[in-house]
């Protein structure tokens, strides 16, 4: 029997002002052609199936299509809620998927909701899916239970679950799962020992009765205490912070009661890289490398060039953000504001920090542009 094990789609993503659908159609048609490879049975997909809980019409599309494939070459498939999702909206139509062999659970209703799988011979194995919960929810369903946080929630959660340990008993989940060090965060949305995107940490030993934890929420694939307590990781790099990130999918394979994975690396339509060096170096023909990748610059010109993305993307066109690492943007990281006095109006306050940085007057157009700036930002009335 085989199974992969996905996570952290992320329908509907943007990398600056670039949409991802080619990508993202891309990849799910790369990972169909590795299911029909090596006959995958099922498919696990971890959460944050959507980048938002109101996805686009195009996001829904991609998944109606992605499902409706996997359902056509009789893949069973498991899917749960994360952060991201909404759960009204990833459940519509769950029992009509059902009769497909598609199973949502997008929202906890006070138990683990399990699922068998048998490969008609002597494997059996047992699929439980516990969708993206909080602490308040398990609250409603355990009131005579102390629950102070995340980890509280999930442990009466799987104490209250009859688990067969002599079965296979694989857990797909959407929560910040940690070993003895925080795990690699790449990209992911929000950085903190305690918590990423508001979910507070557990302990990957809550997890000790299942075989495999298929988990999503962290974009870096990555095992988490043990090899089967692992991040899928996101199926693209969705931030300049996964660059030099290698995505990769999990695939269990499981016979004779035994459980053996391997990482299948995933290869993108458009890669995300970060360069670095003088503009006119990055632009030389024969250094160019692969140009239709998403590209993060880091220009170490001395002197700030006018529409330089505009230039850029005349080689990269699929630019994202440009930025300087020079002796003016060090200085700038090195200056001490706390001379400039907080009762000066917006004006000086510019004035001051332009003259500390530049060592020179800002002129009345650059000042215009800031006041502008400002107002646009809400900093400054009209008035001012």
């Amino acid at each position: 029997m085989k199974i992969m094990h996905l996570g952290d789609l992320h329908l509907g993503r943007s990398l600056g002002e670039y949409d991802l659908l080619e990508d993202q159609k891309y990849i799910l048609d790369e990972i169909l052609k590795m299911i029909d490879e090596e006959a995958v049975d099922a498919v696990l997909i971890a959460g944050d199936v959507y980048d938002k809980s109101v996805p686009a019409e195009a996001a829904t599309a991609l998944l109606d299509d992605f499902l409706f494939k996997l359902s056509a070459r009789k893949v069973k498939t498991f899917v749960i809620s994360g952060n991201h999702d909404s759960d009204e909206r990833l459940n519509y139509g769950s029992k009509l998927f059902t009769s497909n062999e598609i199973f949502i659970s997008a929202k906890f209703n006070g138990k683990l909701e399990k699922h068998m799988l048998s490969s008609g011979g002597s494997d059996e194995v047992c699929i439980w899916l516990l969708p993206f919960v909080k602490a308040s929810q398990v609250r409603h369903f355990y009131p005579d239970s102390r629950i102070e946080n995340y980890e509280d929630a999930v442990k009466i959660i799987i104490e209250n679950t009859a688990i067969d340990e002599s079965k296979c008993n694989i857990l797909v989940a959407h929560q910040f799962v940690a070993g003895s060090e925080s795990p690699a965060l790449g990209g992911s949305e929000g950085a903190g020992t305690q918590s990423v995107g508001l979910v507070e940490m557990i302990g990957y030993h809550v997890f000790d009765r299942f075989d495999y934890v298929a988990l999503g929420h962290i974009h870096s694939p990555q095992r988490v205490g043990r090899d089967t307590v692992r991040y899928s990781g996101s199926p693209l790099k969705y931030s300049l912070s996964e660059a030099n990130n290698d995505k990769s999918v999990p695939l269990l394979t499981i016979e004779n009661g035994h459980l053996e994975f391997e990482l299948r690396p995933l290869k993108p339509l458009r890669d995300v890289r970060h360069i670095r060096g003088r503009l006119n170096d990055l632009l030389k023909a024969a250094d160019v490398r692969d140009p239709e990748d998403y590209i993060y610059a880091t220009l170490t010109d001395e002197d700030y060039i006018n529409d330089v993305i505009g230039i850029f993307r005349q080689t990269y066109p699929n630019t994202v953000k440009i930025d300087y690492d020079n002796s003016r943007t060090r200085s700038v990281e090195q200056a001490d504001i706390s001379c400039i006095a907080e009762n000066k109006s917006f004006s000086e306050l510019v004035g001051d920090f332009y003259k500390m940085i530049y060592g020179t007057e800002i002129s009345e157009e650059e000042a215009a542009v800031m006041r502008e700036a400002a107002r646009e930002a809400g900093v400054l009335s009209e008035a001012d």
